[in-house]
Protein backbone atom coordinates (compact mmCIF):
# COMPACT_ATOMS: atom_id res chain seq x y z
CA UNK A 1 0.00 0.00 0.00
CA UNK A 2 2.70 2.58 0.89
CA UNK A 3 4.94 1.89 -2.42
CA UNK A 4 1.60 2.10 -3.99
CA UNK A 5 1.26 5.53 -2.80
CA UNK A 6 5.09 6.51 -3.36
CA UNK A 7 4.28 5.61 -6.84
CA UNK A 8 1.24 7.49 -7.58
CA UNK A 9 3.21 10.92 -5.67
CA UNK A 10 5.81 10.41 -7.89
CA UNK A 11 3.61 9.63 -11.06
CA UNK A 12 1.84 13.20 -10.11
CA UNK A 13 5.39 15.35 -9.88
CA UNK A 14 6.58 13.99 -12.69
CA UNK A 15 3.75 14.95 -14.72
CA UNK A 16 2.84 18.19 -13.35
CA UNK A 17 6.65 18.98 -14.31
CA UNK A 18 6.52 17.80 -17.30
CA UNK A 19 2.68 19.51 -18.31
CA UNK A 20 4.24 23.33 -17.41
CA UNK A 21 6.25 24.04 -20.35
CA UNK A 22 6.38 22.97 -24.09
CA UNK A 23 8.79 25.28 -26.27
CA UNK A 24 7.42 23.09 -29.43
CA UNK A 25 3.28 23.61 -28.52
CA UNK A 26 2.69 27.10 -26.55
CA UNK A 27 0.10 27.36 -24.34
CA UNK A 28 -3.39 29.30 -25.33
CA UNK A 29 -4.23 32.82 -24.16
CA UNK A 30 -7.53 32.56 -23.35
CA UNK A 31 -7.97 36.65 -23.06
CA UNK A 32 -5.50 37.87 -25.85
CA UNK A 33 -6.56 41.74 -24.87
CA UNK A 34 -5.47 41.71 -21.53
CA UNK A 35 -1.72 40.97 -23.02
CA UNK A 36 -2.26 42.42 -26.07
CA UNK A 37 -4.24 45.70 -26.76
CA UNK A 38 -5.04 47.26 -29.40
CA UNK A 39 -3.63 50.71 -29.77
CA UNK A 40 -6.19 53.81 -31.06
CA UNK A 41 -5.32 57.23 -32.07
CA UNK A 42 -7.10 59.90 -30.04
CA UNK A 43 -7.92 61.91 -33.57
CA UNK A 44 -7.87 59.45 -35.88
CA UNK A 45 -10.90 59.31 -38.40
CA UNK A 46 -13.56 56.94 -37.18
CA UNK A 47 -16.72 55.91 -38.73
CA UNK A 48 -18.78 56.21 -35.72
CA UNK A 49 -19.15 59.91 -35.94
CA UNK A 50 -19.43 60.23 -40.36
CA UNK A 51 -21.51 63.19 -40.90
CA UNK A 52 -24.26 64.01 -43.51
CA UNK A 53 -21.31 65.38 -45.96
CA UNK A 54 -19.85 62.05 -45.80
CA UNK A 55 -16.84 63.09 -43.94
CA UNK A 56 -15.20 61.19 -41.13
CA UNK A 57 -15.50 62.45 -38.10
CA UNK A 58 -12.78 61.91 -34.90
CA UNK A 59 -12.39 59.89 -32.27
CA UNK A 60 -11.59 62.17 -29.97
CA UNK A 61 -13.82 65.41 -30.76
CA UNK A 62 -12.29 68.82 -30.21
CA UNK A 63 -14.62 71.59 -28.93
CA UNK A 64 -15.83 73.96 -31.23
CA UNK A 65 -14.35 77.51 -31.22
CA UNK A 66 -15.76 79.62 -28.52
CA UNK A 67 -17.42 76.91 -26.66
CA UNK A 68 -16.87 77.02 -22.48
CA UNK A 69 -17.35 74.35 -20.47
CA UNK A 70 -20.65 73.81 -18.07
CA UNK A 71 -20.87 75.90 -15.26
CA UNK A 72 -18.61 78.12 -16.16
CA UNK A 73 -18.93 82.35 -16.57
CA UNK A 74 -16.45 83.70 -18.55
CA UNK A 75 -14.87 86.80 -17.13
CA UNK A 76 -14.77 89.29 -19.90
CA UNK A 77 -12.47 91.93 -17.82
CA UNK A 78 -8.74 92.04 -19.83
CA UNK A 79 -5.66 90.92 -17.68
CA UNK A 80 -4.14 95.11 -17.81
CA UNK A 81 -3.79 97.55 -16.27
CA UNK A 82 -6.84 99.30 -17.54
CA UNK A 83 -8.81 96.29 -16.92
CA UNK A 84 -7.45 96.63 -13.22
CA UNK A 85 -8.62 100.23 -12.92
CA UNK A 86 -11.68 98.99 -14.18
CA UNK A 87 -12.39 96.47 -12.03
CA UNK A 88 -12.15 99.16 -9.15
CA UNK A 89 -15.49 100.59 -10.29
CA UNK A 90 -17.27 97.05 -9.77
CA UNK A 91 -18.10 97.78 -5.61
CA UNK A 92 -20.98 95.18 -5.51
CA UNK A 93 -20.31 91.68 -6.07
CA UNK A 94 -23.01 89.77 -8.37
CA UNK A 95 -23.67 87.22 -5.39
CA UNK A 96 -27.18 87.45 -3.68
CA UNK A 97 -26.57 88.60 0.00
CA UNK A 98 -27.92 85.41 1.17
CA UNK A 99 -25.42 83.59 -0.87
CA UNK A 100 -22.40 85.13 0.95
CA UNK A 101 -21.50 82.71 3.20
CA UNK A 102 -18.99 84.37 5.68
CA UNK A 103 -17.56 81.44 7.60
CA UNK A 104 -16.87 79.84 4.33
CA UNK A 105 -15.53 82.74 2.98
CA UNK A 106 -12.72 83.08 6.11
CA UNK A 107 -12.45 79.73 5.92
CA UNK A 108 -11.24 79.96 2.25
CA UNK A 109 -9.28 83.29 3.24
CA UNK A 110 -7.34 81.60 6.30
CA UNK A 111 -6.44 78.74 3.40
CA UNK A 112 -4.98 80.29 1.08
CA UNK A 113 -4.36 84.39 1.56
CA UNK A 114 -3.40 84.46 5.19
CA UNK A 115 0.01 82.85 4.65
CA UNK A 116 0.90 86.31 3.33
CA UNK A 117 -1.84 88.90 4.04
CA UNK A 118 -2.02 87.82 7.44
CA UNK A 119 -5.50 86.85 9.89
CA UNK A 120 -6.83 90.61 10.02
CA UNK A 121 -5.49 91.74 6.41
CA UNK A 122 -2.93 93.83 7.86
CA UNK A 123 -0.14 92.68 5.82
CA UNK A 124 1.42 90.53 8.06
CA UNK A 125 0.84 86.79 7.93
CA UNK A 126 3.75 84.27 8.44
CA UNK A 127 5.89 84.58 5.70
CA UNK A 128 6.10 88.00 5.84
CA UNK A 129 7.02 87.86 9.63
CA UNK A 130 9.75 84.97 8.38
CA UNK A 131 10.69 87.58 5.85
CA UNK A 132 10.08 85.40 3.33
CA UNK A 133 8.21 88.21 1.20
CA UNK A 134 7.97 91.88 1.98
CA UNK A 135 6.08 94.54 0.86
CA UNK A 136 2.73 92.99 1.41
CA UNK A 137 0.14 96.11 2.03
CA UNK A 138 -2.30 96.10 4.78
CA UNK A 139 -5.67 96.49 3.30
CA UNK A 140 -6.18 99.72 5.12
CA UNK A 141 -3.71 101.29 3.15
CA UNK A 142 -4.90 99.94 -0.14
CA UNK A 143 -7.87 101.52 -2.37
CA UNK A 144 -9.30 98.41 -3.16
CA UNK A 145 -13.30 97.22 -4.17
CA UNK A 146 -14.96 93.92 -4.21
CA UNK A 147 -14.12 93.80 -8.34
CA UNK A 148 -10.64 94.54 -7.95
CA UNK A 149 -9.77 92.01 -5.54
CA UNK A 150 -11.72 89.15 -7.07
CA UNK A 151 -9.71 90.83 -10.98
CA UNK A 152 -6.58 90.41 -8.57
CA UNK A 153 -7.46 86.77 -7.33
CA UNK A 154 -8.53 85.68 -11.32
CA UNK A 155 -5.08 87.68 -12.35
CA UNK A 156 -2.74 88.11 -10.03
CA UNK A 157 -0.75 91.13 -9.51
CA UNK A 158 3.13 92.08 -9.07
CA UNK A 159 4.34 88.55 -6.82
CA UNK A 160 0.94 87.32 -5.99
CA UNK A 161 0.04 85.25 -8.38
CA UNK A 162 -3.26 83.67 -9.64
CA UNK A 163 -6.23 81.61 -7.78
CA UNK A 164 -8.27 81.32 -10.56
CA UNK A 165 -6.89 77.47 -10.71
CA UNK A 166 -7.69 77.03 -6.49
CA UNK A 167 -11.06 79.37 -5.73
CA UNK A 168 -13.80 78.60 -8.15
CA UNK A 169 -15.38 82.31 -9.58
CA UNK A 170 -17.88 81.74 -6.69
CA UNK A 171 -15.35 81.11 -4.06
CA UNK A 172 -13.04 84.23 -5.13
CA UNK A 173 -16.25 86.72 -5.04
CA UNK A 174 -16.58 85.52 -0.97
CA UNK A 175 -13.42 85.67 -0.74
CA UNK A 176 -13.52 89.48 -2.14
CA UNK A 177 -16.42 90.02 0.57
CA UNK A 178 -14.78 88.82 3.38
CA UNK A 179 -11.52 90.76 2.68
CA UNK A 180 -13.79 93.90 2.32
CA UNK A 181 -15.39 92.97 5.74
CA UNK A 182 -11.58 92.54 7.18
CA UNK A 183 -10.99 96.24 5.76
CA UNK A 184 -13.89 97.98 7.50
CA UNK A 185 -12.52 96.87 10.70
CA UNK A 186 -9.17 98.02 10.22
Amino acid sequence: MKSLLKIIVVLGIVVSFSSCKDNLNPNYQYMPNMYESVGYETYSESSAFNSLTGEKGKEGQIPPVGSIKRGFVPYEIPNTTEGYNFSKTIVKSPLDSTAVDMVKAQELFEIYCAICHGNAGDGMGKLVKQEKFLGVPSYKDRVITQGSIFHVQTYGLNSMGSYANQLSQHERWLVAAYVMDLKSKL
